[in-house]
């Protein structure tokens, strides 16, 4: 189950190399150690959230509101820490907050059948409110010298000569990438996006499955907020707009089939770094940015319509295998 996707991430791995080596000939400054460096920070936050997003693509679902929960959590702990709350003690009340939209997803969509577009789409729309009305619409204030180890860890600071934005996206790749490959929950998870009523009869829970599909959508997205919030020293309202984009975009561009149950973490990365490298690569050339929104739009689309052409080609192989999935499943 673990190389479901493979063939794409060697694919697309390819695809960034060329990328590089194209940027770089055009523009020498691109690999620049400084360069470099803010380029894997950049990227950093996108991976993140391209995790998160993973898990829900491969359940067969989808998550639009992970941008706004990203929105929600640089305003709820920004607010506090402006109000003088400790500034770790304001990110777990974040991630508390963060979750709870989390687990509402999960129940919507497994337990009361909510299509995932439709749900996920209200909860959006909650979460943007909720992070407007934090500070009462408005942006707030810087969050002082009293957050400075909060900057540091989340962003500014640095180990072993990487940035600790780095570092964080590292260990939350390593983390969900071992659950997803090596655990039941893993199994789980892809048996739900090949099969449903398969994985149903072979004792797996889906709703129990979902919700936790849909909580580390939610926990990838508070770690984003937190950075953004550490970045900017304040909360922001529009903090995490068309972020659902970029997670979508990592994810479909490294292999996550969005009609579930196949793709890898490690195509996530690539897929994250395709981004970054575009974005970073076509600024450095002066495209404008409405050129780099159609680039990245086009190879989204590109991306999905392969993965549906492929399926398409082997129908027969892919239904054969549903069945086979859910057994591992319930191994």
């Amino acid at each position: 189950m673990a190389i479901r996707g493979m063939g794409q991430v060697v694919t697309v791995t390819i695809g960034l190399i060329i990328l590089c080596l194209v940027f770089g000939a055009m523009n020498p400054s691109f690999f620049s150690g400084k360069n470099m460096g803010n380029l894997l920070r950049q990227i950093a936050p996108t991976l993140i959230i391209g995790i998160g997003q993973s898990y829900i693509l491969i359940t067969g679902n989808i998550d639009l509101s992970i941008g706004s929960v990203v929105g929600m959590s640089c305003m709820i702990s920004a607010t506090m820490m402006t109000k003088g709350v400790n500034p770790w003690v304001a990110a777990l009340i974040t991630l508390a907050c963060c979750l709870l939209i989390g687990f509402v997803n999960g129940e919507l969509v497994a337990r009361y059948k909510l299509p995932p577009f439709i749900a996920t789409l209200g909860t959006m729309q909650i979460a943007r409110g909720i992070a407007q009305i934090a500070n009462n619409n408005y942006n707030t204030d810087s969050i002082g010298d009293a957050a400075a180890g909060f900057r540091d860890f989340f962003y500014y600071g640095k180990l072993f000569g990487l940035y600790n934005t780095i570092w964080i996206a590292i260990v939350i790749w390593l983390v969900f990438n071992f659950i997803l490959s090596r655990t039941r929950t893993g199994r789980h998870i892809y048996a739900i996006g090949s099969n449903v009523e398969a994985s149903k009869l072979s004792g797996v829970n889906v709703i129990s499955t979902t919700n936790k599909a849909y909580l580390v959508s939610a926990f990838c997205a508070c770690v984003v907020g937190l950075i953004i919030c550490a970045t900017s020293g304040m909360g922001t309202m529009d903090a995490g707009n068309t972020y659902e984009m970029y997670a979508v975009a990592a994810s479909v561009i490294g292999g996550v089939s969005p009609l579930g149950g196949q793709g890898i973490l490690l195509g996530t990365v690539i897929g994250a770094a395709i981004w970054g490298v575009l974005q970073n690569g076509l600024q450095f050339i002066g495209a404008p940015v409405a050129i780099r929104n159609i680039l990245i739009g086009v190879i989204v689309v590109l991306s999905v319509l392969l993965d549906v052409f492929l399926r398409g080609g082997k129908p027969r192989r892919h239904k054969a295998k549903k069945g086979e999935n859910a057994g591992m499943a319930a191994g």
